[in-house]
């Protein structure tokens, strides 16, 4: 298609006149973009060029040199924010130190269990030997305290057991005394007065009508007599 551009490859240019031309072409765009870089954004822009001869071209969009500085300074800040401090190389130690005394104490611990023995010599076992003989001394020592103060403590509670069963006891004994003594006491009379009369004094009879008993002797034929 006519006016169509074609796609430039992007490789080095082989002929030296068109090289000269295509660098000069590109370093005025490449400088025209870095001004409206510096002036759209406010950016400080600093761009150094140098051809195949050697020869340089620079563009600044304040002062080279203030912008060279500037970026010194900030590399030097880089490279310090780089660098391991003194405290993280003094953590650094005691992390190394420290997973060193852990695998000591894992492998001293798998050896107690009887693993790991085949690195030992004659002595180390020894004192390995030593060692849990010390240590079962004292867990024998420390369990047989253990099993006395249990048996001193169920002793103890037997004792108390014993105590309120007896308490029990006697308390129930008093009660079926004092449930025998009620139900064997007799009754108490005053004295010259039997029980009948007791038992008249305590339900008295109705009074008798001197009247009807009258009437019901003559009309038996009884003898009346006077009480006069």
């Amino acid at each position: 298609m006519a006016g169509k551009r074609e796609r430039i490859a992007i490789r080095r240019i082989e002929n030296l006149a068109a090289r000269q031309v295509t660098f000069s072409k590109r370093r005025r765009g490449l400088f025209k973009k870095a001004g409206e870089l510096s002036i759209l954004c406010d950016a400080e822009v600093g761009l150094a060029v140098f051809s195949a001869t050697g020869k340089l071209f620079q563009f600044a969009s304040s002062s080279m040199n203030q912008i060279i500085d500037r970026y010194n300074s900030h590399s030097k800040i880089l490279k310090k924010a780089d660098e391991p401090s003194q405290l993280d190389l003094h953590e650094d130690s005691n992390c190394a130190r420290l997973r060193d005394e852990l695998a000591e104490a894992s492998l001293w611990l798998q050896q107690m269990r009887g693993e790991e023995l085949q690195s030992l010599n004659v002595q180390q076992l020894q004192a390995l030997e030593k060692s849990l003989e010390s240590g079962l001394g004292s867990v024998l020592k420390t369990k047989s305290q253990k099993i006395m103060d249990q048996i001193s403590e169920l002793e103890r509670k037997r004792v108390q057991l014993i105590e309120e069963n007896a308490r029990l006891k006697e308390q129930l004994q008093a009660s079926k005394m004092e449930m025998q003594v009620a139900a064997d006491s007799p009754a108490v009379y005053e004295e010259g007065q039997s029980s009948e009369s007791v038992t008249n004094t305590s339900y008295p009879r109705p009074p008798l009508d001197t009247e009807d008993s009258s009437d019901t002797s003559l009309r038996l034929g009884l003898p009346l007599y006077n009480s006069k």
